[in-house]
């Protein structure tokens, strides 16, 4: 009898246990890191160093194999936000109005304010200022077209400051003998820590929005960062030419980095030497940023918090760094589409990284499960929380992305474009490249015999996809 009674005591604590365990709510931390490449120490690349992401991902789960969906600042963001799919009319260009153009569904922010959290977002999240300000309990973040969003110090390029920073022409890169707290990325990781000690002690659960504005340009970071890094080591991009039979949409003039500063010309290639300075303040931006991240993370670890806070760090698109002679995003290549995507989620023990295809719009129903909502129904996407405790497991055949007329659908081995005339809808040229045997994408393949009955099969599922989304 006694036995009987202790075992079902035992059963009712543990009921008890499950319940308030399902009840908890977790802290989510979501961070956003402008225009990062994965190539960080923990996605191989040793020459760059980055110890506090590379510490996230051997605490979660790091996906090698994520795409946005267009690789561009504002539609990306909007896109991931909203959990919708770019088309043809919505999420374009860089200046993207996610709430106009979604017809005003409930963002990602708004479902976690929906289920009680209290919303911060500081720094680049939306590129629109105000975009879905009613989502938002609290909101620190900047002016885009600002001066300061540049971060210059030098007299030399703070002269040129107008009210706008497409005014501020000054060099491409800056690395001025200051101290970490006189830059904006500073401030941003000390107004993150901020409104989580703030937030805490009114003993609600947070999401937290943080957007890094850096490796952005201008590549601009204290002298310490590009002193951590030898210009002798940096190589010049060993495809500098466009692929063998590229069409000339998939070329561009990267006016974002030719139009804006001062020491780029203003045709032609960037020469050698200027091309290896860019290259070295890109990455000396990418190990200011992750220090930055790393004072929020020890803050969690400090205070206890890390445990019941699930943190997701991702890049809004790639970057091209001189590959295929190009700069900046605006690509439909893997070095435009191909981010970084690192998630650890509270109470989850670390089981590897995922080869897995996954995609942005996949973030806001995976966080939705993490957090135990109910998932709204206008979502585009999959969730991927499955992969975080078995990583290996079979997942998506594909993934899709577009920019501006070019749609593209990414299998495990092929990247296939086709760009449409957006009149009549006539293909009107194609690209296709065999990673297995092409890595970086310099041969074309999309007119090979060979390969023509892929084509029209990549072609056909990519355009059934298109019309499903556009119903």
């Amino acid at each position: 009898m006694f036995t009987k009674k202790l075992q079902y005591f035992s059963l009712v604590l543990c009921t008890l246990s499950l319940s308030l365990f399902a009840s908890e709510k977790n802290n989510v931390l979501f961070i956003i890191v402008d225009d990062l490449r994965p190539e960080l120490g923990c996605y191989g690349n040793k020459q760059v160093l980055s110890p506090n992401i590379d510490r996230l991902a051997s605490e979660g789960t790091l996906f090698s194999k994520a795409y946005c969906n267009v690789p561009v600042c504002g539609a990306s963001r909007a896109s991931v936000m909203t959990g919708l799919r770019p088309t043809k009319d919505r999420f374009i260009s860089y200046n993207a109005k996610a709430y106009k153009e979604s017809g005003g569904v409930l963002d990602l922010a708004g479902i976690f304010q929906k289920n009680g959290y209290t919303t911060i977002s500081i720094g680049k999240v939306y590129h629109e200022r105000n975009d879905y300000r009613s989502s938002w309990d609290f909101k620190d973040s900047p002016l885009i077209t600002s001066p300061s969003m540049r971060d210059y110090h030098l007299p030399e390029n703070q002269a040129g400051r107008g009210k706008y920073s497409f005014e501020a022409l000054g060099t491409a890169c800056e690395a001025a003998d200051e101290p970490d707290e006189k830059y904006f990325t500073y401030q941003l990781a000390d107004a993150a820590i901020d409104y989580i000690d703030k937030t805490e002690k009114k003993n609600k659960p947070w999401f937290l929005a943080v957007g890094f504005t850096k490796p952005h340009l201008p590549f601009v970071a204290p002298k310490k960062y590009w002193d951590l890094y030898k210009r002798s080591d940096f190589k010049l991009a060993s495809n500098p030419n466009m692929p063998k039979n590229a069409p000339t949409q998939a070329s561009h003039q990267w006016h974002e980095l030719r139009k804006m500063y001062n020491d780029i010309p203003q045709t032609g290639p960037v020469p050698d030497d200027k091309a290896l300075e860019l290259k070295h303040g890109y990455y000396a931006c990418v190990s200011f940023t992750d220090a930055m991240i790393g004072r929020i993370l020890d803050y969690l670890d400090t205070n206890n918090l890390r445990k019941n806070t699930t943190v997701i760090l991702w890049g809004d698109h790639g970057w091209q760094l001189g590959e295929h002679g190009l700069w900046c995003k605006h690509a439909n290549f893997e070095t435009s589409l191909n981010t970084p995507l690192i998630v650890s989620a509270a109470g989850q023990n670390a089981q590897g990284p995922s080869k897995a295809l996954v995609e942005f719009v996949d973030i806001y129903p995976s966080l939705c499960d993490l957090a135990g909502f109910t998932k709204p129904p206008h979502l585009q996407g999959k969730s991927f929380a499955p992969l975080l405790k078995k990583p290996n497991t079979k997942w998506k055949s594909a993934v899709f992305s577009r920019y501006h007329a070019g749609d593209s659908i990414h299998t495990n081995r092929f990247l296939y474009t086709e760009w449409r005339n957006k009149s009549n809808g006539n293909i009107t040229a194609r690209m296709l490249y065999d990673h297995q045997r092409d890595p970086d994408e310099n041969f074309n393949i999309a007119a090979n015999p060979e390969y023509a009955e892929l084509v029209k099969k990549l072609s056909k599922r990519l355009q059934a996809h298109i019309d499903s989304w556009n119903k």
